[in-house]
């Protein structure tokens, strides 16, 4: 009885890994980089938890008498610098755990050779193919398969968890963002009806004042007893 159950339970957990694949974080983008003498930073984007391992796939392509370097920072409070890789060529793979919340950008500069007149070098640029695994997404689970021996039913399990913790991470980091707006928002409410109490107390204190200033006034005129 049980052994039939086997691919049905194995059918289910295909399911459920594709589903839960759709909202996996994986990024992928192709474009065309500019060479230069003094280039600017082109900078690709992601926001990615603390302690979250991130996987950056660059293949950069041909191109004579120019130089790509690449460089991997957030922007945190403390704007870690990752790591940064000069002359990539071809495939490369780059792989960081982040220190902090917030955002991680994979930079690209290209540089062009001093000996290139300036007319011509709007000719030269090279073609980057960037994919970006984060999280659950940019663990190898087939390396771990051969090393522990793992079942395919074991290495979608493992899968699974992988990307279960991940949403429970999600989970908790919306849950201690909404506990902090809220803190947020509550002492915002004080401070202003603390404002309103003392406005509304300085305009009784200043009309008081003023009347017995005008009834002191009066009276030294001898318009009032």
């Amino acid at each position: 009885m049980y052994p039939s159950r086997l691919p049905c339970c194995t059918s289910l957990l295909s399911c459920c890994l594709a589903i839960l694949l759709l909202s996996a974080p994986t990024f992928a983008i192709k474009f065309t980089l500019q060479s230069s003498r003094f280039p600017p930073a082109k900078c690709i984007w992601n926001t990615v938890h603390e302690n979250t391992l991130v996987i950056v796939t660059a293949n950069v392509g041909p191109g004579d008498k120019q130089r790509v370097d690449v460089e991997i920072v957030d922007n945190s409070a403390t704007r870690n610098q990752y790591l940064h890789k000069r002359d990539i060529n071809g495939e490369t793979r780059l792989a960081i755990t982040t220190h902090a919340e917030g955002d991680v950008g994979v930079c690209f500069r290209n540089y062009l050779d001093g000996d290139v007149p300036d007319k011509e070098r709007l000719k030269y640029s090279r073609v980057i193919d960037l994919d970006v695994d984060i999280g659950a997404d940019a663990v190898d689970y087939n390396a771990i398969a051969n090393q522990e021996s793992l079942s395919g039913l074991e290495v979608e399990m493992r899968k699974l968890e992988g990307i279960v913790q991940e949403i429970v991470d999600e989970m908790n980091y919306l849950k201690a963002r909404e506990e902090r707006f809220s803190q947020t928002n509550e002492s915002t409410l004080r401070r202003v009806q603390n404002f309103s109490w003392f406005i509304i107390f300085s305009l009784l204190g200043l009309g008081a004042w003023q009347i017995f200033h005008l009834r002191a006034y009066f009276k030294r005129k001898y318009l009032i007893d």
